[in-house]
């Protein structure tokens, strides 16, 4: 299982990074996708939608289940990766590099917020 130290996380198994633009990008990582197994479909949350911490905020359908999104932090959706709507499966075979949504956080420093690389690898490791 990957796991970059260049990114953060969230405990319900998101990771995020900054984008050039100023936002930043957030998908899910390598431990959810295995654990989903094949993803079929992507329901992101909407461009201008405000997130809220830890709640649902979209969702992700696998051959085995559906899983909610939850938001990592406060902020507000600025894209969505129009490209998942009929290759769901991106996730599955690069998810580090395909991003689901970019939003704009209401605080700026998310690394207070957000699970390091290590701490996400021990949350992993006691699932």
């Amino acid at each position: 299982m990957q796991i970059p130290q260049s990114l953060l996380y969230s405990a319900e198994h998101l990771w995020t990074k900054p984008s050039d633009d100023g936002t930043w990008e957030a998908g899910i990582t390598d431990y959810a996708q295995d654990l989903l197994g094949d993803i079929v479909f992507v329901d992101a949350p909407k461009v201008g939608s405000t997130l809220i911490a830890g709640q649902p905020c979209g969702l992700v359908e696998s051959v085995k289940t559906g899983s909610d999104l939850h938001a990592l932090v406060d902020g507000e959706v600025t894209a969505v990766n129009e490209t998942l709507a009929g290759t769901p499966e991106q996730i599955n075979d690069h998810p580090y590099k395909t991003w689901i949504f970019k939003f704009k956080p209401n605080e700026p420093d998310l690394a207070q917020k957000l699970l390091s690389a290590e701490a996400y690898k021990t949350l992993t490791d006691n699932s």
